[in-house]
């Protein structure tokens, strides 16, 4: 017979799990109904605008230094500061939907999840970037621009693709598998926290000076806290691309970390890498790197069939979680 103490735990973990199931199923459901919800109610853009803030104050103190300490703690500590209040938020959110009734918990839960994802939108995103190629190079190149950071001035059709394809790969991590995994593990605060570091990484984690702002010191800390918060869900994502590639995927297996250890990022290689493995294209970066540089050229084709690879990763993601859960659940009836 169990005692009180583990007869508390097992109802708190079914609780739990009968919450977080539901919730994050719902969040998959309204992204792809839906999409994002408005910019002002959107709290990834609050996060944004927080660190904008931060971030030109850090530029004042921000000096050209070799060792720049001052800028990396001051880094640290308005990130820090940031960090402890999406935690806040979301633990605010989390305490009141465990005062609703079930139903009303997991919709309250699901709904604000939903905005820490957001597959649609990188879907339609890297879509439009074929759609524009096909009108003419000069508007892949134009709508890219508004997809990654890097100079697509001088890219090829071809380059334009890659460049699109990459990105898919590298946020299919960063803004669904990551946050849905640090959701599982730790509930919401565990997405927002996540979603709260990439963004932070986003803004601030360049080496050297990056539109004219010195970030790398000031932005030190950001990109080390996002390298080790995305380093368990890059390779979840790269060994799900793998697998939604059947027996060909599995024989690619071993060419994966020589291939993902050719980017400087020590986790942004491995969804690009696995992508490119599977579709049996390169993927360059020019004057950086070259993945799978035996592949053929990106053909219009490939987009969506990166798009499909990434919808299986999504698909199988759902049905690991819920898997798991339902797992925890049994465990805790026993």
């Amino acid at each position: 017979m169990r005692s009180k103490p583990a007869c508390r735990r097992s109802a708190a973990l079914r609780t739990d799990v009968l919450l977080s199931l539901p919730a994050l199923l719902l969040a998959l459901l309204v992204d792809r109904w839906l999409g994002e919800p408005p910019v002002r109610w959107h709290p990834v853009v609050w996060m944004g605008h927080y660190l904008g803030w931060a971030g030109r104050q850090l530029q004042r103190h921000s000096r050209p230094d070799v060792a720049d300490y001052r800028s990396f703690w001051l880094g640290a500590l308005a990130w820090l500061g940031g960090a402890a209040m999406v935690i806040a938020a979301a633990l605010a959110i989390e305490q009141l939907a465990m005062t609703l009734p079930l139903v009303l918990s997991s919709l309250l839960l699901g709904l604000a999840l939903k905005p820490l994802l957001a597959w649609r939108m990188l879907r339609t995103e890297v879509q439009a970037v074929e759609q524009a190629l096909q009108q003419s190079l000069p508007a892949g190149r134009e709508r890219l621009s508004w997809l990654v950071s890097r100079d697509v001035s001088a890219l090829s059709e071809a380059g334009v693709r890659e460049s699109a394809i990459e990105s898919l790969a590298e946020n299919l991590n960063d803004s669904v598998v990551a946050p849905l995994f640090w959701f599982v593990l730790l509930g919401l605060p565990g997405a927002a926290l996540y979603r709260f570091a990439n963004t932070a990484d986003a803004m601030w984690g360049y080496r050297g000076v990056y539109r004219g702002q010195r970030w790398e010191w000031a932005g030190k800390w950001a990109a080390r806290v996002d390298d080790a918060l995305s380093w368990l869900p890059a390779r979840l994502t790269a060994g799900l691309l793998l697998l939604g590639a059947g027996w060909r995927g599995l024989r690619l297996a071993g060419a994966l970390p020589s291939e993902a250890g050719k980017t400087p990022s020590p986790n942004s290689g491995w969804p690009m890498a696995a992508m490119a493995l599977v579709l049996g294209v390169t993927l360059r970066k020019p004057l950086a790197y070259g993945l799978n540089p035996a592949g053929r050229e990106a053909q219009a084709v490939d987009t969506e069939r990166a798009v499909a690879n990434a919808e299986k990763v999504l698909l199988a993601l759902m049905a690991v979680a819920v898997i798991a859960m339902v797992y925890a659940l049994i465990r805790g009836l026993d």
